[in-house]
């Protein structure tokens, strides 16, 4: 996995990087290496795994086709302009 440092800006990386390692679920992977997990609990994870993504499916699936409504959009902010960069300060006369 990679992320970009843009400008020195190790809070907005490591942001990006956490947002991504959650999409890949390596958090919830590690936390089921943490304990041992028993064959039998393991397909039971798997087969509801399998039937909530089974289920997703069809869900988007009747929502394409018009059976059942999609779901709702959140409205988005307006945009504020940006403040244009401040100009740098003239440099102070130096008088000796």
């Amino acid at each position: 996995m990679q992320v970009l440092v843009r400008d020195n800006n190790i809070e907005q990386a490591l942001k990006a990087l956490k947002k991504k390692m959650q999409r890949e679920g390596v958090f919830r992977e590690m936390k089921q290496r943490k304990a041992y997990e028993k064959p039998s609990e393991k397909r039971a994870r798997q087969k509801s795994e399998a039937v909530r993504r089974a289920r997703k499916v069809a869900r988007k699936a009747a929502q394409r086709e018009g059976l059942i409504p999609g779901p709702k959009k959140k409205p988005r902010p307006m945009a504020r302009p940006r403040a244009a960069a401040a100009p740098a300060p003239a440099p102070a006369a130096i008088n000796g």
